[in-house]
């Protein structure tokens, strides 16, 4: 099954407005995007990028009165 990198950057883009499940899937569907050596070096960095991004976000909604996650 071919990865469509640009329909998981938008997804990745849009994490946020989805359930947990769903972003679940998208991070793995990035993560399986940065594990692919056919896939551009640059690309794959967008991707990182993206998720870096995606995660801290993550982070900054679940986290309340100084926790950490």
């Amino acid at each position: 099954m071919a990865i469509n990198v640009r329909q998981v950057y938008a997804n990745l883009k849009h994490i946020d407005e989805v359930d947990s499940v769903t972003g679940a899937q998208y991070r793995q569907s990035a993560q399986e995007v940065l594990s692919e050596s056919s896939i551009s070096l640059a690309r794959r960095m967008v991707i990182a990028d993206r998720l870096m991004e995606a995660n801290h976000f993550l982070g900054m909604q679940t986290t309340t009165n100084g926790d950490s996650y």
